[in-house]
């Protein structure tokens, strides 16, 4: 899912040198780079489900469950219980070919690794093998359908820029919320629907003017299953909303339940940094980079920067965070 993993909005973003620079609280943020990080956020946690089923590899429910695949549910595992994306790509090498949620993880891992033409294959992949879910299973199809535009909506306004590809992507988005009501309509409660509805709106509301961020928040708390999920989508629409100590409450509580995530020692690290605990947040960045080797390289190399500036905060001295890069 920012894990998330993906847990940031900020992942994969290019990082200059540090300098006396660096005392700004961050860089400016375009509006293309806001539309395609709330749709990073959603399609990487959101999309990216995992738990404890009983049966049929399904993540989200004990009862009337449905059927998933095994594949697809160890590759969310890997992730959002480990953190472990190296795993998990190789568990959506053999996923199955009709489940459109290995899809929407392939194009979020894409989208972490700047392989827009994955991206878009996998989007289109979403899109399709869900239209092909709505004949047998409903509720599912039309909420991947939903997912598939959604993250077709980010590739094109990541490619074409906000001048020429807004307007595409709000078409995008208009059917988006139009898949998502026929889910709702069909079981408005469903855990599934309401985990990946709750992060997709708020990640909108946080970036873009089209969702309430409070019943987001309300949806995630009531509805959504797993509870970890949940609480790690609350406590990243905390801290983009700037209300550290909330989110501080719900990483909290998601780190009881995963404990040895690191993306949310990254989220925590981020957290603290917002409150102004600086030396603090410094174990939970080492904390995360401990576990570099189950890290997306994009991923990896965000976390290390923030680290340096964060450093550079404590101490005032100059720093080259460039060197802190791996290529």
């Amino acid at each position: 899912m920012t894990n998330m993993p993906i847990a940031s909005s900020s992942v994969g973003t290019s990082a200059p040198p540090c300098s006396s620079r660096m005392q700004r609280q961050s860089r400016p943020v375009s509006a293309s780079r806001r539309f395609v990080s709330a749709v990073a956020g959603t399609a990487a946690i959101a999309l990216s489900l995992c738990g404890s089923p009983a049966f049929a590899g399904d993540p989200f429910r004990t009862t009337d469950q449905h059927a998933i695949g095994k594949n697809t549910e160890a590759a969310f595992k890997a992730i959002f219980e480990r953190g472990d994306y190296q795993a998990a790509r190789k568990y959506l090498s053999q996923a199955e070919s009709s489940e459109p949620l290995s899809y929407a993880m392939k194009a979020s891992l894409a989208y972490l690794d700047k392989d827009w033409n994955a991206l878009r294959t996998n989007a289109t992949k979403t899109r399709e093998t869900a239209e092909q879910l709505r004949k047998t299973d409903p509720l599912r199809g039309n909420l991947y359908v939903a997912v598939g535009e959604f993250m077709e909506g980010a590739y094109i306004v990541s490619r074409e820029g906000t001048v020429r590809g807004t307007p595409q992507a709000l078409n995008k988005l208009q059917r988006v919320f139009q898949s998502l009501n026929a889910a709702e309509k069909l079981s408005p409660q469903d855990p599934e629907l309401n985990l990946v509805k709750g992060f997709m709106d708020l990640m909108l509301a946080v970036n873009l003017p089209f969702a309430n961020p409070a019943d987001a928040v309300e949806r995630l708390n009531k509805y959504a299953q797993p509870r970890y999920l949940a609480y790690r989508g609350i406590a990243i629409g905390y801290r983009d909303l700037n209300q550290p100590t909330k989110a501080l409450e719900f990483v909290d509580q998601a780190l009881k339940l995963t404990p040895n995530n690191p993306d949310l020692y990254y989220l925590k690290a981020q957290v603290l940094v917002k409150q102004g605990k600086n030396q603090e947040s410094l174990e939970f960045f080492r904390k995360a980079l401990d576990k570099t080797a189950q890290l997306p390289r994009q991923l990896r190399n965000q976390i290390a920067y923030e680290r340096c500036r964060t450093e550079f905060r404590i101490d005032q001295k100059e720093r080259n965070c460039s060197t802190e890069l791996k290529k």
